[in-house]
């Protein structure tokens, strides 16, 4: 089409070469010399400047031939024109004339604007039917609510949450992702929804809540400021059962956890079961939720980054982001518990010290594994203190008399950490400091894999070979998150969608599995903006 515009000369010209080539060259002369000060054409040709630059057109040069007016142009191709357009700019053409406000009453180029921009794939002359055209989905519902679309973190103290606001066919739905039920780590995530917007008449868009078990009732959606809304239901009670808050916890339970409190021997768990149940049960009525981002992937990335489903012992399973930050990666978790809450980062992958495991005999030793990954942590503890002093040492030439001369930029000295004897495999770790490793992520080359004597796994279905493993330290504290600390431990990576965690003191694995959902309008606008993003969800809770 804009070649087509092109190709008509749309532009601020009143005359094209057809019509001049039908007039006398005395008339043409006196066209050219009258006064153009009508405001009516000078709107139009605002309009079609706008255009000419929404299209991509190019200005005239000086041997650019006369163009013709936009008014002249049949309204079918103006139609076509203007759909190809981006919705926000439409309402300023609406303004340049009559003709133009009138073919754009035509539901054809909202009809693309709503497909192309939002994924509406629906039947939209369907709603012929309610009275409600395609210009009103558009405006008073896909526009009106596109900030809330993506991913987010809805603030529920320190068990966090995953909600993705989607377009739905003609609705927005916000959909609360959960993990599989415990321990199943390799199943997929559940979903339920727990708010929908949609257009049912022409004045404005219906905002419903979901929650409960009594079907959609009144709601509201604030958006509070930029990354940021709040939603709040106007009729709790339909949050509530006949059987009262037994019923509501037996109920919850089975969604929750899939199982029933007479399931759950261990006490310490049926505690933080109840915990929780109580804790959430005070946000049915009003959420806060603050945008989150997936993370930006790198071609020299370990493995993809992204959502993964984590094992956290009585916590049952939670949500973790993968990230990667040049040799360090990092899981901050988007669900928490009251021990690390949401936002916090769990685990920490030091990239530039990779560990050899030993033979599967020596692996089931507990003492042994600990033994190496302790050696590791010294030797990661002297490179800091050897940079450290390094820096103090260039420091400290900086700081010389005005009188002695300056002898160049300080280099730090830090010397290369000294090679221990042995072969790869017997427990040493001068594998362990290897800094690149020997084969890639996606090698399809393994070794045998096997978690030690004591240490527990809520999942015993855990891989039998990984690729490779790196030092990492985990994030541990007390109930509130009191005291926390971070302790040495290991991450095993078995493939491109699973990876583990040993922690050293707790003796504890976790499994964690990728998220294989789709998510749309999750991509952070900059490197930059993840950061602060992770930066944000993380002050929160601290």
């Amino acid at each position: 089409m804009a070649v087509c515009a092109r190709l008509c000369g749309v532009g601020p010209s009143r005359g094209c070469r057809r019509r001049q080539q039908r007039r006398g060259p005395a008339e043409t002369a006196a066209a050219d010399s009258e006064p153009d000060t009508d405001p009516e054409e000078e709107r139009i040709e605002a309009g079609a400047a706008a255009l000419s630059g929404a299209l991509g057109g190019r200005g005239a040069g000086p041997q650019s031939p006369p163009r013709c007016s936009l008014l002249e142009l049949p309204p079918e191709l103006l139609v076509e024109i203007f759909a190809s357009l981006p919705g926000t700019d439409l309402p300023s053409l609406a303004q340049v004339c009559t003709k133009f406000r009138r073919i754009l009453h035509t539901d054809t180029i909202w009809r693309r604007r709503c497909r192309e921009e939002y994924g509406v794939c629906e039947n939209l002359r369907k709603l012929d039917i309610t009275g409600v055209s395609c210009r009103d989905v558009y405006a008073k519902l896909l526009h009106r609510y596109r900030h809330i679309l993506g991913l987010w973190q809805p603030d529920i103290g320190p068990y966090g949450g995953l909600l993705n606001v989607v377009v739905d066919g003609l609705f927005i739905i916000g959909w609360m992702y959960l993990p599989p039920h415990d321990p199943h780590v390799d199943d997929p995530m559940r979903f339920k929804p727990l708010f929908r917007v949609h257009l049912m008449e022409r004045k404005s868009a219906t905002v419903e809540c979901m929650y409960g078990h009594r079907g959609p009732h009144n709601g509201h959606i604030q958006i509070v400021k930029k990354d940021e809304f709040s939603t709040k239901c106007n009729q709790t009670d339909h949050h509530r059962m006949s059987g009262g808050r037994q019923e509501e916890f037996r109920t919850w339970l089975r969604e929750e956890w899939g199982r029933t409190l007479e399931d759950i021997f261990h006490e310490h768990m049926q505690e933080l079961i109840l915990m929780k149940f109580i804790y959430t049960s005070q946000y049915d009525n009003c959420l806060t939720y603050r945008r989150i981002y997936l993370p930006p992937s790198h071609p020299d990335d370990l493995i993809r980054p992204g959502l993964f489903k984590g094992t956290y012992g009585s916590h049952g399973l939670e949500i973790v982001m993968l990230s990667f930050h040049g040799k360090r990666a990092r899981g901050t978790k988007i669900t928490g518990d009251p021990n690390i809450p949401a936002g916090q980062q769990t685990v920490e992958i030091d990239l530039m010290h990779r560990i050899q495991l030993p033979d599967v005999e020596s692996l089931r030793n507990f003492n042994e594994l600990s033994r190496i990954v302790l050696e590791v942590r010294e030797q990661v503890r002297q490179e800091q203190q050897q940079h450290e002093n390094g820096l103090e040492d260039g420091e400290g030439r900086g700081r010389q008399s005005p009188r002695e001369p300056q002898r160049g930029p300080a280099q730090p000295s830090v010397e290369p950490p000294a090679e221990k004897a042995g072969e790869p495999g017997d427990g040493g770790a001068a594998a362990a400091a290897a800094p690149a490793p020997e084969q890639p992520a996606h090698s399809g080359q393994g070794q045998p894999f096997v978690l030690p004597a004591g240490v527990s796994s809520r999942n015993e279905d855990y891989p039998r070979t990984c690729r490779m493993c790196f030092y990492g330290t985990g994030l541990i504290a007390g109930h509130g998150f009191t005291s926390p600390e971070r302790t040495p431990g290991v991450f095993i990576l078995f493939d491109e969608d699973r990876f583990g965690f040993i922690w050293l003191e707790l003796k504890s694995f976790s499994l964690y599995s990728r998220v294989q959902a789709t998510f749309r309008n999750a991509e952070a606008p900059s490197p930059q903006a993840f950061e602060e993003m992770l930066k944000n969800i993380q002050s929160l809770t601290s």
